[in-house]
């Protein structure tokens, strides 16, 4: 199964009710389902009823032999919901296109904005990230997302970096002057101490000037 589009697919069904749609055939000019599409892969369809205000937009799933084809996911329709309509007496024209919320234009919103896939055949935006900021896969290895990096952390001249937890960077801010750095006294990160060596020997130096 694979998701195909294609120019020119398009055939009437006089199909009635919410269940899948029975093809009737060709309209002069277009092609079949069966020949544009293939059997058992799935498209992005619309349905619209010649006679009367009724139309449905979604994603559908060919049968084995593309006699009919499943109404799998409703994007839109003309009662304004995502459930399937239920389709009138009369002649109904359905053809392959393209929906709005799966083109690109209309996912990225944002100057900046990466698309990426949030599920097969579903676009989606990840929004621009904070500056310096870089690009990685999440804890799940699942979809993108925007991590610190160095160049984010360090803002200061003499900052260190240093790992606060698995995986996560974290920044120590320059120290004062001749202090030493050391583990905290938890043990669990670094931070700036007092040189206590060159304070003893400024003490030193005092009583023998004294």
């Amino acid at each position: 199964m694979a998701l195909v589009l294609n120019d020119r697919v398009k055939e009437t069904s006089t199909t009635t009710g919410t269940g899948a749609v029975t093809f009737g055939g060709a309209v002069s000019g277009f092609d079949t389902f069966s020949t544009g599409v293939g059997n058992s892969n799935t498209t992005y369809y619309a349905i619209v009823n010649r006679t009367v205000d009724e139309w449905e937009v979604g994603l559908g799933t060919l049968a084995a032999d593309s006699s009919t084809m499943a109404r799998t996911t409703v994007l839109t329709n003309s009662d304004g919901n995502t459930s399937a309509i239920t389709l009138s007496a009369g002649t109904k024209d359905v053809f392959c296109t393209m929906p709005a919320s799966k083109t690109m234009d209309m996912t990225l919103t944002t100057t900046g904005d990466t698309l990426y896939a949030s599920a097969a055949n579903t676009p989606a935006r990840l929004a621009v990230g904070t500056a310096r900021y870089t690009l990685q896969t999440n804890s799940g290895g699942t979809l993108p997302e925007w991590a610190a990096s160095p160049q984010s952390l360090l803002t200061g001249t003499g900052d260190i970096l240093y790992s606060s937890s698995a995986n996560t960077l974290a920044r120590l801010a320059a120290g004062t002057g001749a202090y030493l750095l050391a583990m905290n006294s938890g043990g669990t990160a670094p931070e700036w101490t007092e040189n206590t060596s060159a304070t003893k020997g400024f003490s030193v130096a005092m009583a023998i000037a004294l």
